[in-house]
Formats: C-alpha cells, structure tokens, sequence
C-alpha cells in the first residue's frame, strides 16, 4: 500500500529523517470548546498569557533543539507581532491558523478566503516570512469541509495540516500525506497521524490526546506507527497546555473542562520525553520551501492628513460625572477580566462622561482587596472599600452609592454577566422623572439570556413576575444588579435585606416611594469566571417574605397611607436592624403615578 501519491512524494526531497513538530499559539480562552460561551469581542478582556506561555514553549524547543511549524492567530499577531517576530527569529516556521478561530462551517468561501488573507497578511508583516501553511482550528473531519482545501490552494498555500480522519479508508487517501488537486491547482495534506482500532482512527499526535491517553499506552502507538510506516510522524501541542495556572472557565460543560483542563501538569514531562527519543522538525523545511519573501512586507502608510481632518475642532463640551459601583466578595479569578473590561468601558464613556469607580470589598477571604488594591488602588478616579464583615451584594451596592460624589451613580456585577459596556445607552436614560435605570434580559424588545442555567432563569422570572403583581411599575426583570441611579433616591434607604434579595428590595422600596422607574432591554451572559455565591433555597424563601411586606405597604398606600421610613434607625452599611413604617395619611401621599416609559396600574 502507498502510504501517499507519487506525485506528492517527488514533491518532498530526500534528506535527513526528522519527524515535524507543530505548535497551536493560541490562548485559553481562544479554544473551539468554549466558543459557545466566549465570543471574539469579549477576547481583550481576558486576562492574556500567550505571551508567557510562548516564551516556555520555545525555551522547552531550544532545550531539546527542536524546530517546530507555530500555527498562529491572526489576532495573536495583530497584538503582539514582536512576539511572532521572537519565534521567526528563533528559526521556527510561522503558519497561519486563521484570524480569530471562527468555524468554517458557518463561513462562506469568500469569509473564509478574506480570513485567510487578512490573518496572513498579519503574520508576514509581523515575522518578515513568507507563510505558506494553515491549519483549521477546528480541524476538517468530512468530505463536505474539503473547499477549504480549494481555497488554501487558489491562494498559493503549499500545505495544509487540518484533516482528522476518523473512519479507516482502505486506499489510504486522506489517511497519510497526500496532494489535494482541484482544477488544475494542488496543496499537500498532513492529516493527524491515527492508529486503526477496529476500522475506527483514534489520533494519537498530540495535545488533548498526550494529556488523557495514558503515556505508557500512548508512547508504544507512536513507536507502532513509526515502525509500520515510512512517514514522518507530526505531533503538536498548544502554547496554553504548559500552563497549568491559566484561570479556569467556570461556565463550561464538565466534557469541555476535562478536555481543557485534565492533566496539565502532564504536559511538560511528556513533550520532553518524546522529544529526548526522537528528532523533530518544521514542515517547511521537510518540504524543503524557501520562506524568504520577494520582497519585505510593509504596514500600510498612516495618511497623517486623513486623520487630522476627522478631529474635532469644536470646543469639547463638559463632561457629566458618573460613578460605577462593583460590589466584590471573593472574586479573585474575575478579577483581570473584570480590569480589562472597565478599560474599555472607560474608554466609551469618555466622550461624554468623566467616569470614576467605587470597588467595594464585603470581607473577601481570598485575595480580593489586595488584588483589588494592586489593580485600581493607584489608579485616578478610583476608590477601593472594605466591609470589615460579609454584608451581602446589596449592602455592598449601598456602600459604594454613598462614598459616590456623583449624583448619577451605576452598579454592576463583577463578574460582568452584563456587558458594561450597555451603560453608554443607560445612563441617557435617567431623565427628568426617572431615579432608576435596570437591565432587563426578559423584555421583549430586545432582552436575552446566553447559556444561564436553567434553574436560575425559573428563580429570577418567577421572582419577578410575583414582584409584577405586587408593585406598581409593571417591570420584566425586578433582580438584575445592572443600573444606574439618582444617588439622592437611594442614599437614605435602609434595608431589611443586604443580599441579592436586597437588589429586588432596593427596586419595591423606589417603586413605593413613587419614583420614576425604566428597563432597559439587555443581554445576560452566563458567568465565565469564579462561582456564584447565590443560596437557591435562601432566596426563594426570601423572596417571599419580601413579597408579603411590599405587599402590606402596597395595601397600606392604596388605602392613604404615608410612607415613612424609620428614622429610630441611623444609616449604616450593615442592614439587618432596618426597618420602614407605614402611617395613614388621607391628604398625603408619597406615591407618585407619574412613571416613565413603563406600564403600570
């Protein structure tokens, strides 16, 4: 049996036998398992570590003077092109690995040929080499994914490196290096090397493979391939699998963690290991390609005077000062994302804003006010506080609004289920008769839930279609701690409940007050990083006790009466001794029926 076609063979030159080494440079939160939960636009939030993880992949390589093909996001080198300029440098091969990890199946050929230009264009700007190779991310595992091959080939790339066979094909076609021709053009092929187990392909080249196949049982299949085939056997890894510290993405299915995470520690020991028994080099030079370009690539000149002429040059106008309350009660993991995040929301808002931060620590015990500290204690317009005891999220929120000197004043979470991002649409909200803005991920008009679990979504509608029944603005979502307030309609509240219950109780107290109240349709996203501290069953039974109070001060107002709060009890950061009274009041009322852009009764 010819392990692959004579044309291909006379292709690859004689020379010294060397097995190939590739290496997958992408980040942990790049990965095809967690696409569903992380999109390309929430990428520069994370906190990066390609950069360092590199770095130990090439001193691993330079050890064992290995040279290896780095299959490279296009994105990775729009970031850092120091880092693949670092790598090229090396005598590393630089290989495209397509611009942000879509999946070509929801690509057509022309999104698919303009990503592999674009991604491209990026890595040989950044190396200073030709690139002549690609791999797919998520790897072509059917005879209806092979028009990427006609792409890679129209486009002048000489190998590909994307099949994963998986059904045994006695012609050994797509099995073993082979030549893709269509119409005319041809690309080689370096499918993932495989071991037949009863007619099935089981890969046995590398990454996830190394790190759940035992290495004793995985290390005689190698030795089993290269002994029964006269072929260079490819092996990779990715840059992330030596790092077995990166932060774990809590929101993934059990199979996507064990596929991410099992076993890291493993992967050091068992690369050297191969590495010590045998030889490995880049594809390019097995094929013998030159990679010197025709000429050196260039950025595209910067036109000075285009970018003059779209400044401004009208007087800026003042800006409006707002603060965002993050309330924080061990979030040590959300931490760099949370930071990255703001960045950016700062960035938004300061055209029209000057925005300032109030992070509130409730007594974190692992890290979280010292991490806090270090991450925005320095900064301007920043303001770190502390709990001396677990108050809650609520209280938290509370304690930030009153250490705000602003008058418009935002909470948020801090694991932003809520892109923060949205407050540049909140914000213009509170208008004249309005004290409170909230998300609302249940309204019709524009509200949407991503991968929350289920169990949630039943406790948060429940609870808010109950709140529905009982208060007067006829809201969808009564639990969200995404809003932006009028600091002076919440700073002299006093709650009875100084956790989650207390965001639904802050919202019914405002209600009853008679202030304006406005949802605002938004996106609630699943919680990527760190755990929830919520209490299902403390909450539901929470719920309803908060429902049967609202319920007796909504009677008490209906029936003329006035609402006072207790002034026996003094403002406080802690809020279990707080309470409200209800007196009645013929002639007057605090109940206001002037309610801004809702329904109500």
């Amino acid at each position: 049996m010819t392990p692959y076609p004579l044309a291909a063979q006379s292709k690859i030159p004689q020379k010294e036998r060397r097995d190939l080494m590739t290496v997958v440079l992408e980040d942990y939160f790049h990965v095809g398992a967690m696409r569903g939960l992380i999109s390309p636009h929430q990428w520069n939030r994370f906190e990066a570590r390609f950069e360092a993880n590199t770095l130990k992949a090439l001193a691993l390589l330079r050890q064992h003077d290995v040279k290896a093909t780095f299959f490279v996001l296009g994105w990775i080198a729009e970031k850092n092109p120091e880092l693949v300029a670092e790598i090229a440098r090396q005598g590393h091969e630089i290989a495209n690995y397509g611009y942000a990890h879509r999946d070509v199946r929801q690509m057509t050929r022309e999104e698919f040929r303009d990503d592999a230009r674009r991604s491209r264009d990026l890595l040989e700007i950044a190396s200073g080499r030709r690139v002549v190779g690609f791999r797919i991310p998520q790897g072509l595992r059917s005879a209806q994914d092979l028009w990427v091959l006609d792409v890679l080939a129209e486009e002048g790339y000489a190998y590909d490196s994307s099949v994963v066979p998986f059904s045994y094909d006695r012609t050994a076609r797509g099995v073993f290096i082979h030549e893709h021709e269509k119409d005319g053009r041809t690309i080689l092929e370096f499918p993932h090397a495989t071991v037949n187990c009863f007619g099935y392909l089981l890969p046995i080249s590398g990454g996830n493979y190394f790190r759940q196949i035992p290495h004793t049982l995985l290390k005689h299949a190698v030795a089993h391939w290269k002994k029964t085939f006269d072929l260079p056997f490819m092996m990779y890894f990715h840059a992330w699998e030596l790092d077995p510290d990166q932060p774990r993405i809590s929101a993934a299915s059990w199979l996507a963690r064990t596929r991410q995470y099992r076993n890291l520690q493993k992967m050091n020991w068992v690369l050297a290991d191969y590495f010590t028994k045998y030889k490995f080099g880049s594809v390019a030079d097995y094929m013998g390609l030159d990679l010197t370009p025709a000429m050196t690539p260039a950025p595209r000149p910067v036109r000075v005077a285009e970018i003059a002429a779209t400044v401004a040059t009208s007087p800026a106008k003042a800006k409006v000062p707002v603060t965002i309350v993050v309330p924080c009660f061990n979030e040590r993991p959300a931490l760099p994302y949370l930071a990255n995040t703001l960045e950016s929301v700062t960035k938004l808002l300061s055209q029209d804003y000057e925005t300032n931060f109030v992070f509130v620590d409730d007594a974190s015990t692992d890290g979280t006010f010292d991490l806090l500290n270090r991450l925005f204690g320095k900064r301007p317009h920043c303001r770190v506080v502390r709990h001396e005891t677990n108050c809650g999220v609520a209280a938290a929120i509370l304690t930030g609004i009153r250490h705000a000197s602003t008058e418009i004043v935002c909470s948020m979470d801090c694991d932003c289920t809520y892109d923060p991002h949205e407050l540049a649409h909140m914000i213009p909200l509170l208008t004249d008769g309005v004290d409170l803005v909230t998300a609302s991920p249940y309204h019709p008009q524009g509200g949407r839930v991503m991968n929350v679990p289920e169990w949630r979504l039943v406790l948060s509608k429940g609870a808010s279609w109950l709140y529905s029944k009982v208060l007067r603005h006829k809201l969808h979502t009564y639990t969200s701690c995404f809003r932006v307030y009028r600091r002076s309609a919440v700073a002299d509240l006093e709650l009875q409940e100084s956790g989650f219950l207390g965001v639904s109780e802050t919202l019914a107290l405002l209600d009853l007050r008679g202030h304006g109240i406005r949802e605002f349709p938004t996106t609630l996203y699943v919680r990527i990083l760190g755990q929830s501290k919520m209490k299902v069953a403390r909450n539901i039974v929470g719920h309803l006790k908060n429902l049967w109070r609202m319920r007796q001060m909504r009677r008490l107002l209906d029936q003329g009466g006035k609402f006072l709060p207790d002034v026996s009890t003094p403002n406080s950061t802690r809020s279990e001794n707080t309470t409200f009274s209800l007196s009645q009041s013929s002639s007057e009322t605090a109940v206001s029926k002037s309610h801004i852009g809702v329904h109500h009764e």
